[in-house]
């Protein structure tokens, strides 16, 4: 386990001290906005970097984070196709343990967390990785919001397990790294909430069957769509806990988030606007990943995320994309380096080299940090009012680019900010709070030379994810 010498023996909250404001650059264009309520006296910018959230992540407990990956990776195998019935191996153990744990958070926040399972026979397929139906089941815990109970914003993770062998159910699985690590995360995260109580629903999902085909995904996408939820974002934690590359790099001060771009079912008509007007590098799922980056920035000094504009590594795959798929802003977040012979491997020693997912691979310190990156977002996300709608975006041959939307549909905005951007610069670089419009231009800046995007202010000083204007 690497951690670098000048942290090596510090403990998580002087890993996490706080940084400095994080402040986007301003532009002296001028700007002008059309109110959307009676004129008053401006309104004050809200600070979004919040106290609560420093403290919040500084508390997130390697200890416990350790202890939980331990216990996961003594259930043996936790393979979707092995043992359900034992106490002490297998998956059925394991989701059960799960759901115990996230019972132990509600008994101590008085009943905050709603726990459920949400599961579906899956039909076998011969010539698939489920050959015999099977129960598949996912554990689910919901934070639920103070004002907006039906908007969500959603964690989720991986139960299940495997070795070299897709099918083989019954050898030996530890899965410390790939993903005890990101169960553990979804764990601690939802103790870390469970203090406070955000304005929108928090999900913590575990799930299962991600190795036979992401099904535990899908089925629970498919009972999130059915009962109506709205879905913020989906933050997917897979292998959090490696520093150790199988380049020989060693890094504990990095993360990567897969952020996927357009949908497989895009209408061609909406492709034809893509190209002529631009977005396909702001889609949904790539402004929550320029927002997580954007929070690890603002508390985290020692934590850079490196945005990659791809659904998944390539070739691979994982469970943020049955969310994806359904249209809901998803991303990946992991480790910044893998090591192969730690992945998918019998346990086995072969000339000198030791193969095997076992604890010994996993960065505890750097989990605890992943986990707080995780909370911190969450609990931004959470308190942020949602985006505002139907952005639109005028200014051909003009001197100036004009910005309209319809309001956050959310309760207490105090107003929106407005974005922009060079394209060749991959996150904001250029803002300006407006106040409570709906209506705003941006003057002496050409339209063809940026992309424009808006967000809501909530009055905690909370943003919403950036709207791209169509």
């Amino acid at each position: 386990m690497f951690r670098s010498p000048a942290t090596r023996s510090r403990p998580l909250r002087a890993l996490l001290s706080a940084a400095a404001p994080f402040v986007f650059a301003s532009s002296p264009a001028l700007l002008t906005a059309q109110a959307a309520t009676p004129a008053t006296a401006p309104t004050p910018v809200p600070s979004s970097e919040d106290p609560r959230i420093h403290e919040m992540v500084s508390s997130a407990s390697v200890a416990r984070i350790e202890s939980d990956i331990r216990t996961l990776v003594a259930f043996g195998t936790r393979h979707t196709l092995s043992d359900t019935m034992s106490t002490t191996r297998g998956i059925g153990a394991a989701r059960r343990w799960i759901y115990a744990e996230f019972q132990k958070i509600a008994k101590d926040c008085n009943g905050c967390l709603e726990v459920r399972y949400v599961a579906e026979i899956w039909k076998g397929d011969p010539n698939g990785r489920i050959k015999q139906d099977v129960n598949v089941v996912n554990v689910v815990a919901i934070l639920r919001g103070r004002t907006e109970p039906n908007r969500y914003v959603v964690h989720t993770g991986d139960i299940d397990s495997r070795v070299s062998d897709v099918m083989n159910a019954t050898s030996e699985s530890p899965g410390a790294n790939d993903n005890a690590s990101g169960i553990a995360a979804i764990l601690e995260a939802a103790r870390l909430l469970s203090k406070h109580r955000p304005n929108a629903s928090v999900a913590f999902v575990a799930l299962s069957a991600e190795e036979q085909g992401l099904f535990g995904g899908e089925i629970v996408a498919k009972v999130a769509k059915a009962e109506g939820w709205r879905i913020d974002a989906v933050i997917n934690n897979d292998m959090v806990g490696n520093t150790r590359g199988i380049d020989g790099v060693h890094e504990n001060t990095k993360a990567r988030v897969f952020a996927p771009g357009l949908p497989a079912n895009t209408p061609a008509a909406e492709l034809r606007r893509i190209l002529t007007n631009g977005g396909e590098l702001d889609t949904p799922s790539r402004q929550l990943a320029r927002y997580i980056d954007t929070v690890a920035d603002r508390y985290f000094p020692n934590l850079d995320v490196e945005i990659i504009y791809r659904l998944d590594r390539y070739g691979r795959g994982g469970h943020h994309t049955p969310f994806f798929n359904m249209g809901a802003a998803a991303v990946r977040l992991m480790e910044a380096h893998e090591d192969y012979t730690r992945q998918h491997q019998d346990l086995r020693t072969d000339k000198g080299i030791k193969y095997g997912d076992v604890l010994e691979g996993v960065d505890f310190d750097y989990a605890a940090k992943m986990t707080a990156l995780d909370a911190a977002t969450l609990l931004s996300l959470a308190w942020a009012p949602a985006a505002p709608d139907s952005a639109t975006i005028t200014g051909a041959v003009q001197p100036s680019a004009r910005l309209r939307w319809k309001p956050s549909p959310s309760p207490d905005v105090i107003g929106y900010r407005v974005y922009w951007r060079k394209p060749s610069e991959v996150n904001w670089t250029r803002s300006r709070f407006v106040g409570n419009v709906t209506d705003f231009t941006v003057q002496n800046v050409i339209i063809d030379n940026y992309f424009f995007g808006v967000a809501a202010v909530g009055r905690n000083g909370q943003e919403s994810l950036v709207a791209f204007p169509r």
